[in-house]
């Protein structure tokens, strides 16, 4: 099985193509800098330089052919200015799912954020607020698309420790905080679990070894279907 991570330089698609190299399964992480391209190599993915917020599908589908999974775990993580959402929140998202199509691959993991919601209000934060709403969007449009096996995952705050590989996986599981590494595990884990799809899962510290609950939440989708 092959993957293609865009935003492949940012630490949590790190994190993850060291779990899915480690796995035996190749991985391509496409990045915007040609100089962050040692730091994909060393994690175990070929890189591809492309500029997502500047591209076509029709270009991205050919970075796609041969994949099996595709994750998009890039981000700006807030607004250029209130009420204007950075394009790779948003319009990036939605080509990289054109290409995905092109390229006849199927299983798409959207990385997303609690909250995400095109209609929230975040009166403390103008800029969080336009990173959501954005957020949001996106992800309904890829829920949206049949000719998609689309999870989105959306994990709480993140923490930056090494984390417990112990998680609570649910579409509603109310606030808390996640490391990195656990978001990584579940994503690497959704990445060939399909029949989560088409979800919204969120994510945080608990209980459960990640494995486990990936393999939980995708019994209980399907008993639910």
């Amino acid at each position: 099985m092959s993957v293609v991570i865009a935003g492949g330089h940012g630490r949590v698609a790190l994190l993850t193509t060291r779990l899915l190299a480690t796995r035996g399964l190749p991985v391509t992480g496409i990045i915007r800098r040609p100089e962050q391209a040692a730091t994909v190599r060393a994690a175990g993915a070929q890189p591809a330089v492309t500029d997502l917020a500047h591209t076509t599908p029709h270009h991205l589908a050919h970075l796609l052919t041969g994949a099996q999974a595709v994750l998009f775990a890039a981000g700006a993580g807030r607004g250029n200015a209130p009420g204007q959402a950075d394009p790779v929140d948003h319009d990036a998202a939605l080509t990289l799912a054109d290409a995905t199509q092109l390229a006849g691959v199927r299983r798409f993991v959207m990385l997303s954020a609690m909250g995400a919601d095109p209609a929230i209000h975040y009166p403390p934060d103008p800029l969080v607020e336009t990173f959501l709403q954005a957020k949001g969007r996106a992800d309904q449009d890829l829920l949206s698309r049949p000719a998609l096996d689309c999870t989105v995952l959306r994990p709480a705050w993140f923490r930056d420790g090494p984390g417990t590989g112990r998680v609570h996986l649910a579409e509603h599981t109310g606030p808390g905080e996640i490391d990195r590494a656990d978001v990584a595990a579940v994503l690497a884990d959704l990445l060939t679990t399909p029949a989560t799809a088409p979800r919204v899962l969120e994510l945080v510290s608990g209980t459960v070894p990640v494995h486990e609950a990936v393999a939980r939440t995708a019994l209980r989708l399907v008993a639910d279907h």
